[in-house]
């Protein structure tokens, strides 16, 4: 009987025990998937942090689509759908309609980024153009005959050190338009800065591009995103010539809806124009038209503006402010490469900006080569340390506070200063660079990642 009662008595305690045992795990569990954030799933832009295979987020879903799953309720937003491009072969899944919401609904104004139009290719051109870049001969003689010549073969072969995940693509194709317009609005950018020259005029590589403007604005506008220009050094450009441009640019695109204009200190709302190459114009030339005694003054008429000028030597300070432009910007993505574009030097930069009323932009960029086109210039190759070197341009472009940041660049190619998507690619002897060990959307994660923080730290900066 004694020994019935102690067997009776362990087995109780041991079910206990296993009760209390099992309680503890579910609890556990229950208090792990608390923490466990709604979104992970689709991947916090902040935990981006530079880590490889991270789900790619997308906001490639039209505007027609975010009013129906709205409509549709609450439930819609635990749903992924997929949603083609018709670029390409190009798909992604939809994330859910809050986060879609959170990334279209918040271009950042104050993120301008460069965009170039000038490539073209068979099927909407007639024929390749800027893929097929020549190869540029270095100034000196004796070293240019140690370098290759010729000129790029696309569609395998082009004038890039990275590939495009469209191909070498048109930039008068409709698809390709709007599938840039995406992705520069999932990178929480706001301004389009469009490389632009005068009608019937263009770089030595191109053709004229000013015809695909209207098409341009109409895409950035169903993206919520504004326009403004980037005005390249055309021939003979002079303060006449200019006064004309912008009379032309204001009076053929200024009632567009995704025209830029920059709210300024005193409530106007101004357009706004980057001048590429300003200091190749001297000083007296350019305060005839940007000062209000100058002779082809474009002050206080309806063609005013804020004019930003190119700032590469820092003596360029100076003739900035001598000449009336309204600030400066830095443009090159190669720290070290110029004053401009060395981030050490942009504190003292934006102190001689403030204290003379102009604005200092400094431009960021993911990276830097160019030696697809210029196999000469391996020195000014700047790698993209799998994205550190863009954070960190971004990390000293807000230390210095600045109303604008630019970056360099959308799609500049020729230069590798892209962020938009590229591929791993390999075509006979030619083996591309890509974004490996990450996706090719990771400079667009990057890109929204600091503009969030940008924004967070504007708020801070204006209490």
């Amino acid at each position: 009987i004694l020994n019935y009662d102690i067997m009776a008595r362990f087995r109780r305690r041991t079910c206990i025990i296993l009760l209390l045992f099992i309680l503890f795990i579910c609890s556990i569990m229950m208090a792990l998937k608390t923490l466990r954030p709604d979104r992970a799933g689709f991947g916090d832009p902040f935990g981006l942090g530079l880590l490889p295979e991270l789900q790619q987020r997308t906001v490639l879903l039209d505007n027609k689509q975010n009013s129906l799953d709205r409509i549709q309720g609450d439930t819609a937003t635990r749903v992924s759908n997929l949603h083609g491009i018709a670029v390409n072969t190009m798909k992604a899944s939809v994330p859910p309609v809050n986060k879609l919401e959170e990334e279209l609904s918040s271009p950042n104004y104050n993120f301008h980024i460069f965009y170039y139009s000038w490539f073209g290719n068979p099927q909407f051109d007639g024929k390749y153009i800027h893929w097929n870049h020549p190869l540029l001969p270095h100034w000196d003689p004796k070293i240019a005959n140690n370098y290759p010549k010729g000129r790029h073969n696309p569609p395998e072969d082009i004038g890039s050190n990275f590939y495009p995940e469209l191909g070498s693509y048109s930039s008068k194709d409709p698809s390709v338009i709007e599938a840039h317009m995406k992705q520069m609005r999932s990178a929480s950018t706001g301004v389009i800065v469009l490389s632009w020259y005068p009608p019937g005029m263009a770089d030595e590589n191109g053709e004229p591009t000013d015809d695909l403007v209207p098409v341009i604005l109409d895409y950035a506008h169903k993206y919520n995103l504004k326009v403004t220009f980037h005005i390249e050094p055309y021939k003979d450009r002079d303060d006449r010539s200019m006064y004309h441009n912008v009379k032309y640019i204001i009076d053929k695109y200024g009632g567009h809806p995704a025209f830029y204009r920059h709210k300024t200190s005193t409530g106007r709302f101004l357009p706004m124009f980057y001048v590429y190459d300003s200091y190749v114009t001297i000083p007296e030339i350019w305060a005839n038209l940007l000062t209000v005694s100058g002779s082809q003054t474009i002050r206080n008429t309806p063609y005013d503006a804020l004019f930003i000028a190119l700032l590469v030597e820092e003596r360029h300070k100076h003739d900035i402010h001598r000449s009336g432009f309204d600030g400066m910007y830095t443009y090159f993505a190669t720290n070290g490469f110029s004053y401009g574009s060395s981030h050490h030097n942009w504190a003292s930069l934006k102190a001689f900006c403030d204290s003379n009323n102009l604005m200092f932009i400094p431009s960021v960029g993911p990276g830097y080569i160019d030696t697809s086109i210029r196999p000469w210039n391996n020195h000014n190759t700047r790698n993209r340390v799998n994205g550190k070197y863009y954070e960190t341009a971004f990390s000293a472009a807000l230390l210095v506070r600045p109303e604008i940041i630019s970056i360099t660049s959308f799609n500049e190619w020729h230069e590798g200063t892209q962020i938009e998507k590229a591929i791993p690619k390999r075509t006979g002897q030619v083996v591309y660079l890509d974004y490996k060990p990450h996706k090719p959307n990771v400079y667009l994660e990057l890109t929204q990642k600091w503009s969030e923080k940008y924004r967070k730290e504007q708020e801070q900066w204006l209490m």
